[in-house]
């Protein structure tokens, strides 16, 4: 008995140390018998995980993208940050738009100066924790070599530092007679980025500009009449605009994820056609507005002076 309970493992020591204990005691000789060994059994890598206090991995991290895969639209344009941007030819307003449809009588704005504005985030729920990593914006443009039409720029981040980049640049295009345009903007887009801004310990270009939000009068317009006035909807029935493999935008969070993880960049390049087409849908739908407007207060005249 003092033997068998000399070879068993103390409570303090290592079970490696009560392996070498074992073979140090094993009897040897030619007198002794040995049994035949008992063939080896695969070990049961889960118990040895738990006996040395050991917890698995998750699962494994996705295989990287080949180069090709992983290929961002637009040119880099500092480390990290990439440029997007295209003219779409279409004459431009001359004549001040007027904003009367946004219950801003006598107030006009020169069409030039418009910014319509979207960004793409990590989340959707906003908050300090939550960033944009694409900024796309469209204004009207003269282009010296590929003449008048709206212009698209997007920026997009493809690593966590090229934040600073991205928010120096979109405040460069801001002019103190910048009026931003947005879908909603006034609520999410605009304060998630004066966020940054602060956060950033960059000066905030936003506030001091006016800001129209094309969401509140196309709720007054037309509430009721769809479903919804989600954006989608609008420039689906209103503006009858057909979107042909579209990511919704409640996926843009998890396809920059993906390719912050090494995956391809499939969907973050459909991320930009998205946001491309959100930016611009804000300028048919702020013409489309100041248009339907302008109808009203025709016929009203019109059926005033025949009273």
């Amino acid at each position: 008995m003092a033997a068998n309970d000399a070879r068993q493992p103390p409570a303090e020591r290592s079970v490696f140390a009560w392996v070498e204990q074992e073979i140090r005691h094993k009897p040897t000789g030619a007198a002794v018998s040995t049994p035949a060994p008992a063939p080896l059994r695969r070990p049961e890598v889960g118990g040895l995980h738990r006996l040395l206090g050991l917890r698995s991995r998750g699962g494994a991290a996705p295989a990287r993208a080949s180069a090709q895969d992983r290929q961002l639209p637009g040119e880099e344009i500092a480390p990290g940050l990439f440029l997007i941007e295209s003219l779409q030819p279409q004459p431009i307003p001359t004549a001040p738009l007027s904003l009367a449809f946004a219950k801003r009588e006598d107030q006009h704005v020169a069409a030039r100066d418009l910014l319509f504005f979207d960004t793409e985030t990590t989340g959707l729920a906003g908050g300090t924790g939550t960033r944009a990593f694409m900024i796309g914006a469209a204004d009207w443009h003269v282009c010296p070599q590929r003449g008048e039409g709206l212009r698209i720029r997007q920026l997009l981040m493809s690593t966590m530092a090229a934040e600073e980049a991205m928010l120096a640049t979109f405040a460069s295009w801001l002019q103190p007679s910048t009026v931003f345009c947005s879908y909603n903007g006034r609520s999410y887009d605009a304060p998630l980025l004066k966020a940054r801004y602060r956060l950033a310990r960059q000066r905030d270009p936003i506030t001091a500009l006016d800001h129209v939000d094309l969401l509140y009068p196309t709720r007054r317009r037309y509430r009721g009449t769809w479903e919804n006035c989600r954006l989608s909807t609008i420039e689906r029935q209103l503006l009858r605009v057909v979107r042909e493999d579209d990511l919704p935008g409640s996926e843009a969070p998890g396809a920059w994820l993906r390719f912050l993880r090494g995956g391809d960049a499939v969907n973050l390049r459909r991320v930009a056609d998205h946001n491309h087409q959100d930016v611009v849908t804000l300028a048919l739908l702020l013409q489309r507005l100041v248009h339907e407007e302008q109808r009203e207060r025709e016929t009203l005249a019109l059926a005033l002076v025949g009273q």
